[in-house]
């Protein structure tokens, strides 16, 4: 690719306006917490000491603001000589850490991660806290031990000039369609989540002019005005599926498996099947649903292929994308997806899943993304087909480092499911299928706790995350010489295992 190419590639997009969207709750936690005691005697040492904003004072007054306790890099000061704590000249000034913070998330999904989303998701940018790791969870392997080489003597790219834009479709049939970013939206469907949260997803993805996908629930009219940036997904189950919404589509994905629960098809239970999600799921209310493992029409590459052609006879202009989880032979399955004609391989790792996928699929079955990747990119180079189909990851994706991980690997960008969630406040407390569904209004069927989502707000919240991470993935290509995320993919000799 030439250089007048690359900057031809990134004038022709427009990127959404960023807006701060603060947090709809009175007190965001941060994690640590600050405490001034009533020893404290208004000098404003604090104030003047602090290079991160933590105190402050009213120029004429001779009181502290209440401390942002938000910008403190905690513990890691005590070296600084201009440390609170040490300088306080009556000891008032106390830290520790927040115990809101203490509390939030898992070994994969941190509370630094699950801060670092919230703060990029208000203010589209990434955490200029650095205390706040924001890149790696701390699973212990997978993406979070794979880091990038970085070569002190290779010239940096000048940033403007840096595409992040992917293809996703390389074949000589079908419409050709570029997003300006390497990522688009997973399938959540309505009944999984709530409307106003799929309306979130939906107006974002149609500022950042990507996807995303209707999940296996049906589509919901209030998202037809959006369809252009909606992928119809028909899955086993086939709930609300008709030849009206596959033609809405310019992208239509076939669920094969899901990698959080391969084998074992969806499920949404009772007490979520509303009225409204049974109408739209063409079933039953208060009943449990349950999506069959597999297609009971597919048990080879031959009835594949007539799936693929279904879609075709239906919807001449769409792509088609196949959704597959990460079986020990999922090289041979995307030849297979190929050859049928797809122009779209969805692996799905076992990393991903919301609080409604079981533990115990998630943890045992599905082959780490991280291994499914590069064996498929592989076998594609070797079988002559590689750049005639798009390789599209998922399973596990929570930042801009993973992104750019996953396409080192040899994908050609991911798809996103729980970081969307996560950027409208998601606190990862795993009640998605209990009951009412999530206490904040994102995974839930329920009229009152739906209303806890704004679409417009949630929609900016995911707007600001998306650009945080383009700051991001631009930053890496600079400092790693690339003009272009499409000159990553593969580049396996850029990352190195941490032992």
């Amino acid at each position: 690719m030439t250089e007048a190419y690359l900057k031809s590639q990134v004038s022709q997009f427009k990127f959404p306006k960023i807006v701060r969207a603060p947090s709809r709750f009175r007190v965001m936690p941060s994690k640590f917490k600050i405490e001034i005691t009533e020893d404290c005697i208004n000098c404003g040492l604090c104030a003047e000491l602090c290079p991160y904003g933590v105190f402050s004072r009213p120029k004429g007054y001779n009181f502290l603001n209440k401390p942002k306790s938000y910008n403190c890099i905690g513990f890691e000061c005590e070296q600084n000589d201009f440390y609170c704590v040490k300088n306080c000249p009556t000891n008032a000034i106390k830290i520790s850490y927040d115990s809101t913070y203490k509390l939030l998330g898992d070994y994969r999904w941190t509370p630094d991660l699950i801060l670092a989303t919230w703060i990029q998701s208000e203010t589209g940018h990434p955490p200029k806290n650095r205390s706040i790791e924001y890149k790696v969870g701390a699973s212990g392997g997978g993406f979070d031990k794979i880091h990038f080489k970085i070569d002190k003597n290779v010239d940096p790219i000048p940033k403007e000039e840096i595409d992040t834009s992917i293809e996703l479709n390389r074949r000589d049939f079908g419409p050709k369609i570029t997003i300006p970013i390497p990522w688009y939206g997973g399938g959540m469907s309505f009944g999984s989540i709530s409307l106003n949260s799929m309306l979130a997803r939906a107006i974002a993805a149609k500022e950042w002019n990507t996807f995303t996908s209707t999940g296996e629930g049906g589509y919901p009219p209030e998202l037809v005005k959006y369809k252009d940036h909606i992928i119809t997904q028909d899955a086993t189950g086939l709930f609300g599926v008709r030849e009206e919404t596959i033609k809405y589509a310019r992208i239509v994905e076939f669920k094969y498996a899901q990698g959080a629960k391969p084998g074992l098809g969806g499920h949404l239970l009772a007490d979520k099947v509303t009225p409204e999600v049974a109408r739209m799921r063409e079933a039953v209310p208060w009943r449990s649903l349950f999506s069959p493992f597999p297609f009971h029409s597919v048990y080879s590459v031959e009835d594949h292929k007539k799936h693929v052609d279904w879609i075709k006879t239906v919807n001449p202009k769409a792509l088609v994308a196949v959704k597959v989880s990460t079986p020990t032979d999922v090289d041979m399955v995307a030849v297979g997806s190929y050859y049928a004609g797809a122009n779209i391989i969805h692996l799905d790792g076992g990393y991903g899943g919301t609080g409604a996928a079981p533990d115990i699929a998630k943890k045992n079955i599905a082959t780490p993304i991280e291994f499914a990747i590069p064996k498929v990119h592989k076998f594609l180079l070797a079988e002559g087909i590689r750049d005639e189909i798009v390789l599209i990851a998922s399973g596990g994706i929570r930042t801009a480092y993973d992104i750019a991980k996953a396409i080192a690997l040899g994908a050609d960008g991911v798809v996103i499911g729980t970081a969307d969630l996560v950027a409208l406040e998601c606190a990862r407390c795993g009640r998605c299928e209990s009951g009412r569904g999530c206490p904040i209004g994102i995974a839930t069927t329920d009229k009152e706790l739906s209303k806890l989502i704004d679409p417009m707000w949630g929609a900016q919240r995911i707007i600001n995350l998306y650009n945080a991470w383009r700051e991001q993935l631009v930053d890496l290509l600079s400092k790693l010489g690339l003009r272009s995320i499409r000159e990553l993919r593969g580049r396996t000799d850029l990352l190195y295992y941490e032992r």
